[in-house]
């Protein structure tokens, strides 16, 4: 594809996203980009676009010569994957929203866009409307970027923010999140923090060139955060945020994981509210840098796949430089964490596990406590996700084993131990 050549399209999905799009597009005129047909499910629901644009078989676009960029956003993960990979095959470049498809399918897509040398974008599957895939793709060089912190669920920040400043119930906030249209009828994949690490998976391998899959990745969402735990955090002036991050160790290794976190009230991510996203990225020179937009909705993801589409007059496409000119980096659970339980009972915590114990209190209704220990033991134990037990990480969560050693000499001379 040449500069300015003109671009036609076959749009897969006519949801949210793709109705978005085609409105969008029809606003872009200096684009020079058409969609020829659009590829629907339901032949008989009524549509905002002339019925003639609309088929229920995908090989009119995928066999059309005609058409030289597929569209997809769709919902459903393998007819997605299939018809991407299809596309590829065909010689057509491919921009996608579908973040569970690319997940799931991650090696694949790798190797067909190897194979085929056709571009494949999907800015819109991680944080909508903010460009972080591009400029990690682009702006930070592997060797310089120390780590990423991310809300890049729209759905849980919108629950978390209610049950913190309107000190709503989980339940209430989620039924308000669900009239408004910010989360499914089915909350699953968000509450329980699968959109989350789907996302995080694509945005580690432009970061870090790690290709990992959702089983490599720690992960929990706010189904188990409660009214109690918003109000401790209140007290020490902390807001709660599901937090997506990855950090380079000291021995070049990241850390990475999708839960529940403490922030700071100067914390970048704390004025992240409602249905936004926010990403804070940090690198050895440029120190932090902050992006904010929103993270869902028709407009602001169909804006993210024009830049797309806009991106590929120009014949652009990743090149994926952490993952083939560079050493990838590695995920390792070997480090510590820091990290606030509550619980009801003290029988289902394994109180033996931690390094140590700061902080304890017990009330009648509810406990809780803050503690170090081994991320690892995280990752091979599932009692902090049973017995209506939370676990929310504290702010700067993730301690190294040298910082461990300090931290255990400094608390042996306070106690007089030498």
């Amino acid at each position: 594809m040449t500069a300015h050549r003109r671009l036609t399209i076959g749009l897969f999905g006519f949801g949210v996203v793709g109705e978005g799009l085609y409105k969008v597009l029809h606003q872009t005129s200096s684009l020079n980009a058409t969609i020829k047909k659009i590829c629907i499910k339901d032949a008989h629901k009524k549509r905002n676009a002339p019925a003639e644009l609309f088929t229920t078989d995908r090989d009119e676009l995928l066999n059309d010569e005609t058409i030289n960029v597929i569209v997809e956003v769709i919902n459903e993960s393998e007819p997605a994957f299939e018809i991407v990979s299809k596309a590829l095959t065909n010689g057509k470049a491919v921009v996608s929203a579908s973040k569970k498809m690319i997940a799931e399918h991650l090696p694949q897509i790798l190797q067909l866009q190897q194979e085929t040398g056709m571009p494949f974008l999907c800015e819109s599957s991680a944080c909508a409307s903010i460009p972080v895939i591009r400029n990690l793709e682009e702006y930070y060089d592997n060797d310089l970027l120390h780590s990423m912190r991310a809300i890049v669920n729209g759905s849980t920040n919108y629950i978390l923010t209610k049950m913190f400043e309107d000190k709503l119930d989980f339940k209430t906030a989620l039924l308000q999140a669900q009239q408004l249209g910010f989360a499914e009828a089915n909350p699953t994949l968000d509450v329980d923090g699968w959109d989350a690490v789907n996302k995080w998976v694509i945005l580690l391998c432009h970061a870090y060139g790690i290709v990992a899959t959702t089983d490599n990745i720690l992960f929990t969402g706010i189904q188990h955060v409660n009214e109690n735990d918003a109000n401790v955090g209140r007290e020490k002036n902390y807001e709660i945020r599901l937090v997506a991050q990855a950090k380079k160790l000291e021995n070049g290794k990241i850390a990475a994981f999708v839960m529940p976190q403490f922030v700071k009230q100067d914390d970048h991510l704390s004025f992240v509210k409602n249905e936004y996203n926010g990403v804070v990225i940090e690198s050895s020179f440029a120190d932090k840098q902050f992006f904010y937009g929103k993270g869902a909705g028709s407009f602001p993801t169909a804006s993210a796949v024009l830049s797309d589409i806009s991106a590929l007059r120009y014949d652009y496409k990743y090149e994926y430089k952490k993952l083939y000119h560079h050493t990838p980096n590695q995920l390792t659970t070997d480090f510590y964490i820091r990290i606030y339980v509550s619980f009801d009972e003290w029988s289902f915590i394994p109180r033996e596990k931690f390094e140590w114990i700061e902080e304890w209190h017990a009330q009648e209704d509810r406990k809780y406590l803050i503690a170090v220990i081994h991320f690892n033991h995280l990752t091979e134990n599932d009692w902090w996700k049973k017995n209506n037990t939370s676990i929310i990480l504290t702010p700067d969560a993730i301690i190294e084993d040298m910082e461990l050693r300090k931290l255990k000499k400094k608390s042996l001379e306070l106690a007089g131990i030498s």
